[in-house]
């Protein structure tokens, strides 16, 4: 999996191409990008929140 700021960075780079160059089918893949990018942080957020609770309850099972 790319990583997600990657993925944020590579598609404003695309849409401001395509905008420089009036090509809506690069603006529209550099959108696309973004939106991916931001998906995959969302998704690795909530991995990580989810590791979190998990962590918590292990915690409180070991300690009883």
């Amino acid at each position: 999996m790319t990583n997600p700021n990657s993925d944020d960075l590579k598609g404003r780079a695309k849409e401001a191409l395509g905008a420089l160059t009036d090509d809506d089918d690069l603006k529209r893949e550099g959108r696309d990008d973004q939106t991916a990018g931001k998906a995959k942080s969302a998704i690795d957020h909530a991995a990580d929140k989810a590791r979190e609770g998990v962590d918590k309850v292990r915690e409180k099972l070991h300690r009883d």
